[in-house]
């Protein structure tokens, strides 16, 4: 038997890193966005503003859980390419850049601005460059003039701010004008840029979007998220995603700790933790959390961030709850992932997606959306939380 804590710093130590630090392009800038289940990779791919966000991020997190100053330099590296996703005339990040750095895709997404913010934030946490910070301060001042309006937040935009359809965030077969997965992630932007610098306006929309969240994305009937919704907040399909709730239980339950407002967390809290509760009775099983259920059909794929937040959520809700069907969750979790999640391949990471019967499926180890955001974040979270957990 190993300390959670042990596994989890050696996951990140000698095979997360070493992977992320080796796609580093020098000629291009940023990072290769792409490298296909057979590892092939392909310097010439398009580049991905959540990709190179994530890995920002990344990096100005694992220097500050480390201290290895290596980190900081790939988190400078990356910090190098946001600054080339920026639209200096409009305002803004760019979707994808092509590798020669002309814009490939020039749509502005809400959720890609709420992850630029948080990476910059990360990096000004750092590395202590004021540049960085007064960046996702002017992106936070974007998002508030230009994709929202009295309901909550907006979804895609053209290069020069017209509204375009929600093709990058909807899936399940609907077109999407306010989705749950963009509201979690502004919140999560808006929580990183708080943690850098206290500002009253950024506080204030936190607890709007924690009002959003009660009234309206929280279902308390289903006890689950809604997922997909029209302008007026009605809910476009039958969707529960497992991993969705999962993740939202911890991440909102951290927002509410940086915020310290105890009426406010007694207000939050318990429908977070019946988000864990009812994930732990849907979607847990002794091989790894299920991905969603549409119009009560179980989707049984094992998603590599799936897994990660399922790890994180349970570990959370143990440490609110102290229920051992939570730490079992834990271990559970932990087994399964380093046991069939990680790609024991040489030179690989995680594999993207197993089928229901636990076979890799061939999708590429590297897309834009796949990258070390969970993984890392699940053995940073591990490392700073130190749980006296045995796997």
């Amino acid at each position: 038997m190993a300390q959670l804590v042990t596994e989890a710093r050696r996951e990140l130590v000698e095979h997360i890193i070493p992977f992320w630090k080796g796609l580093r392009d020098d000629t291009n800038g940023g990072y290769v966005d792409l490298v296909d289940f057979d590892l092939v990779r392909h310097p010439d791919a398009d580049k991905g503003c959540i990709l190179n966000s994530r890995i920002l991020w990344f990096f100005s997190e694992a220097f500050m859980a480390l201290g290895d100053a290596s980190l900081l330099d790939e988190a400078r590296h990356a910090y190098g390419m946001l600054v080339r996703m920026t639209d200096a005339e409009n305002g803004g990040v760019f979707w994808a850049l092509h590798a020669d750095g002309s814009v490939a895709d020039g749509t502005k997404h809400t959720y890609n601005q709420g992850f630029a913010i948080y990476a910059l934030a990360a990096y000004y946490r750092a590395s202590g460059e004021i540049e960085a910070l007064e960046r996702a301060k002017a992106l936070f001042e974007v998002v508030e003039s230009k994709c929202r309006d009295e309901g909550g937040y907006l979804e895609a935009f053209t290069a020069d701010w017209r509204p375009e359809s929600n093709e990058k965030l909807s899936e399940n077969g609907v077109m999407a004008s306010r989705t749950m997965n963009t509201l979690l992630h502004v919140m999560e932007g808006y929580t990183g840029l708080y943690e850098a610098e206290p500002i009253p306006a950024v506080r204030e929309r936190l607890y709007e979007i924690m009002d959003i969240l009660e009234r309206h994305i929280w279902n308390p009937q289903k006890r689950r998220q809604e997922v997909f919704f029209d302008l007026d907040y009605n809910t476009l399909i039958d969707l529960h995603s497992f991993g969705h709730d999962i993740e939202t239980s911890w991440l909102a339950d951290h927002t509410l700790n940086v915020l310290g407002d105890e009426a406010l967390a007694a207000r939050i809290r318990p429908l977070l933790m019946a988000m864990a509760d009812h994930t732990h009775a849907a979607a847990l099983t002794e091989r790894g959390f299920m991905n969603e259920c549409e119009r009560g059909v179980v989707d049984g794929k094992r998603v590599w961030w799936v897994q990660a937040e399922a790890l994180l959520g349970f570990l959370n809700a143990y440490e609110r709850t102290g229920e051992a069907r939570y730490r079992d969750a834990v271990v559970s979790q932990w087994h399964f992932i380093a046991d069939e999640m990680i790609d024991p391949r040489e030179g690989s990471e995680w594999y993207a997606y197993l089928t229901a019967d636990g076979e890799p499926m061939p999708l590429p180890i590297v897309d834009p959306w796949k990258c070390p955001y969970h993984n890392g974040r699940m053995a940073f979270e591990i490392i700073r939380r130190n749980p006296a957990i045995e796997v």
